[in-house]
């Protein structure tokens, strides 16, 4: 069996503190530490009491309250509409087949492009012409933009580029990708950014058109991610494998980049 010479986390921890998502969904974590818990266990068996367990303590605990697009996640097609465009229900993710979440990948470094940018094809097009890689179906491919550049700062939430409809098509629908990834709040670009253009134009379906690219073709990305500058353009697998949530529209990661020995 071979082993990764390297494991590279691309995942964000999950906290009280750091300003990853708006106000409305962010996450609560209470601490119950282990004196707090020393009555609950030992109330598990009787004449046992909190004095009597090593130190007077019991076990540590943490109560969660939190969103399936907390931290690092991946979407299901569920969270972009209920059916596709045949009619079709969506799939919720613990209806995905696994092996889309364990599968070589590639990185598109998109940080030149500014914030707010949306992604066309031949942009694509270009950057798989620049890392000289052809891709195959079930890669999974991973955005890079300048928006990790900022987490932990309330700018984070408003950087980034979008994944426009037509170029998440040309993955989707044109090379059989299945899971994609980005290291910004939303595959799309930040809706504080688009408050202009829809102010403008009254498009509704341009505001979210890499989410609702989906409806064409059913796929899966994950947002939220990190250390996407530190990977090479190709040649490391992915395992971004979600947490089975019975009927939801997405699920939380430990996403890692795998890179082994030629």
């Amino acid at each position: 069996m071979q082993v990764p010479k390297q494991v590279i986390d691309l995942s964000m921890p999950l906290d009280n503190d750091t300003i990853v998502d708006p106000e409305l969904m962010r996450p609560k974590i209470q601490y119950v530490t282990q004196e707090e818990n020393a009555e609950a266990m030992a109330s598990f068996f009787p004449g046992m009491r909190p004095v009597d367990l090593p130190d007077g303590e019991g076990w540590a605990w943490e109560i969660v309250t939190l969103t399936t697009h907390n931290g690092t996640h991946i979407d299901a097609p569920w969270h972009y509409h209920s059916v596709d465009k045949d009619g079709n229900r969506m799939q919720t993710i613990d209806e995905l087949p696994l092996d889309w979440f364990y599968r070589p990948a590639v990185k598109f470094d998109f940080r030149h492009f500014p914030d707010g940018y949306i992604v066309q094809p031949d942009d694509v097009e270009a950057e798989l012409k620049r890392i000289d890689y052809e891709l195959q179906p079930l890669d999974i491919v991973l955005v890079n933009t300048k928006a990790s550049e900022y987490y932990g700062s309330e700018e984070y939430l408003s950087r980034g580029i979008g994944m426009g409809r037509e170029a998440t098509l040309y993955l989707t629908q044109k090379h059989g990708v299945r899971v994609t990834g980005i290291d910004a709040w939303g595959w799309d670009a930040p809706f504080s950014l688009q408050q202009e253009t829809y102010a403008n134009d009254k498009d509704a379906m341009a505001v979210w058109q890499g989410h609702w690219a989906g409806i064409e073709q059913p796929y899966c990305h994950m947002e939220k991610l990190l250390n996407l500058e530190t990977l090479p353009d190709h040649g490391f697998m992915v395992s971004c494998m979600p947490y089975k949530i019975k009927g939801a529209s997405g699920g939380w990661i430990r996403c890692v980049a795998m890179l082994f020995d030629d």
